[in-house]
């Protein structure tokens, strides 16, 4: 029996949490066991934008319904179980959880979306909670490491902060999203950063169409320029 070495995906206070559900639905339909990190200010988020609680004692069925959302509210818009085998989940007040020793087995972790709060703490080393220790471990066992930041305009301190972790190994990955794929749906521009987060860390999905090119090679013929 193969030892199971998930993903860390976490999961900080930024706004969009539909990016963090695209990459957990994406880790799972690629065979991808799952460590989840939910951070404390998230979950304030995650209300705000789904209207959903995420609840220790019932983080599953919250889960469930997080990901099952679509990017447009849509309820029940995909089909996701998710199995005890696939996912556990470690609140982020637990220091002793798996994710913060550097000798607990992991692929890598995915931090989507990072707030300029979560950048500060990792480039920093602050470990002030288990997204940030995990973070920390990451870097220092040298895994990779993505870093999905999400904030607008960028001040020099956080532009300092990204460069930190670049130069420390990390992916910094900011939420861009693009449209040479030909984007007609909300839920299509959080695929694609969700699928460049994924590109980042070498996990195969088919979450947008890739450049292959030519130009206008998405578009139908009723819509060339």
């Amino acid at each position: 029996m193969s030892r199971r070495r998930p993903w860390v995906v976490g999961v900080s206070g930024a706004s969009g949490t539909p990016y963090a559900a695209s990459v957990l639905r994406a880790l799972l339909h690629a065979g991808e066991a799952v460590d989840l990190v939910v951070s404390r200010s998230s979950r304030l988020t995650l209300l705000d934008e789904t209207g959903i609680g995420f609840r220790d004692a019932r983080w599953r069925e919250d889960l469930r319904r997080w990901l099952a959302r679509g990017a447009d509210g849509t309820p029940d818009a995909f089909d996701v179980p998710v199995d005890a085998a696939d996912v556990r989940h470690w609140a982020a007040g637990d220091l002793a959880a798996g994710p913060s020793s550097g000798s607990y087995a992991v692929k890598g972790m995915l931090i989507v979306p990072a707030s300029t709060a979560c950048v500060a703490g990792v480039a920093l080393g602050l470990s002030k909670d288990l997204l940030q220790r995990a973070a920390s471990v990451t870097l220092k066992e040298r895994r990779p490491l993505v870093v999905s930041v999400r904030e607008t305009p960028l001040n020099g301190q956080t532009l300092r902060h990204l460069v930190t972790l670049d130069e420390a190994g990390a992916v910094v990955l900011p939420a861009s999203p693009a449209f040479y794929a030909g984007a007609t749906h909300i839920q299509d521009l959080v695929d694609f950063v969700a699928g460049r987060v994924l590109d980042a860390a070498g996990v195969p999905h088919k979450l947008y169409r890739r450049w292959e090119g030519e130009l206008g090679g998405d578009r139908g013929p009723d819509e060339a320029p």
